[in-house]
């Protein structure tokens, strides 16, 4: 069962439904103190090889995918063999095992790593040591793990966490800063920056610059600055749009900032699975307008959707190379 995330997670205050949030926070407390357990008594293992973890202090999306994307091609403009590393979200497999795009599917190794396997080499495996030994064994000279933050088995040369920057409308990435599932934070802000050696701070397409007030709140630790930019306009005509994600919202407002025709938008829990019958529902309402989604949403598509639903690719860029460099000049080789 995939369960949409709650918007009211990432308001600052105001946010419906005390009650509920109420009767949460016990949980909260017991997922916090589990979490803050098995990383205090854990002994990270040294795969052999630089361990370079993007995580995540929140429930929900952030941009930790495209991080990992640009991390793994930006390493590889430099010489360096980096492969991506995942625990495979969502799919049957355990691994460990390399994505092979012609031969599996979502469903067998989850919606992200086969979208970033099209074009990189990705390994899935639940035992991350595993997963990062056999990449090493296939000519893998850094490791760029997606997720992991809260993860202690793996030795990280660098932690970093991507923080979405959208702080308007009342909303603040870490809400009131509660634990989930009273509100997003994997754990609590304090601790978990503590464990990163820097910020990356993603920004919403239609943002300039980022919240002074953020960045002071992260500033004990390095920020490097990133947004998702579009490969391509979006397609022209009307568009009826829809995405799973865990913020389906800013996929919309990311369309709307890039000036397409949008009929109408439907959102779906992250990591959804289409069948028959939602699909045909969708080309239904949209009434002769096109089909659009994201490029994770995509590859969950039934093989024969896939000519009918256009996905929409952007890429993550950094802001500061030089400062992105400096920072990965201390662990790649």
């Amino acid at each position: 069962m995939r369960v949409r995330t709650p918007r009211w997670w990432y308001l600052r205050k105001g946010a419906p439904a005390p009650v509920i949030r109420a009767l949460l926070r016990p949980i909260s407390w017991v997922w916090a103190y589990v979490t803050a357990r098995k990383i205090a008594n854990a002994t990270p293992l040294d795969p052999g090889i630089p361990v370079i973890c993007v995580g995540n202090l929140t429930v929900g999306g952030t941009g930790k995918t495209p991080i990992v994307r640009e991390l793994i091609e930006y390493l590889g403009r430099r010489g360096v063999a980096a492969h991506g590393l995942a625990r495979g979200y969502g799919g049957r497999l355990k691994g460990p095992l390399k994505v092979d795009p012609a031969r599996h599917t979502a469903a067998e190794v989850g919606d992200e790593p086969l979208m970033l396997s099209a074009s990189l080499p990705v390994w899935i495996s639940r035992d991350r040591l595993a997963g990062a030994r056999a990449a090493k064994m296939d000519g893998a000279q850094v490791i760029v793990m997606d997720d992991g933050h809260q993860n202690p088995g793996l030795r990280k040369a660098l932690s970093l966490v991507v923080v979405d920057g959208e702080t308007r409308n009342g909303e603040w990435p870490f809400g009131d800063g509660a634990v989930f599932p009273a509100g997003p934070m994997r754990e609590p802000l304090r601790l978990g920056l503590e464990r990163a050696d820097a910020v990356v701070l993603m920004l919403p397409i239609d943002v300039t610059e980022p919240d002074p007030e953020l960045l002071d709140l992260l500033a004990r630790k390095p920020v490097l600055v990133a947004r998702l930019a579009p490969c391509a306009p979006p397609p022209s005509g009307p568009q009826l749009a829809f995405a799973g994600l865990g913020k389906p919202w800013k996929f919309e407002r990311s369309l709307r900032a890039a000036g397409c025709q949008l009929v109408d938008f439907a959102s779906f829990p992250d990591h959804a699975n289409y069948d028959e019958e939602t699909l045909k529902a969708l080309e239904a309402h949209a009434r002769g307008a096109g089909l659009l989604t994201t490029e994770k949403d995509w590859v969950r598509l039934p093989p024969p959707w896939r000519a009918k639903v256009l996905a929409w690719p952007v890429r993550a860029r950094f802001q500061d190379e030089a400062a992105l460099d400096r920072l990965l000049a201390a662990v790649v080789p």
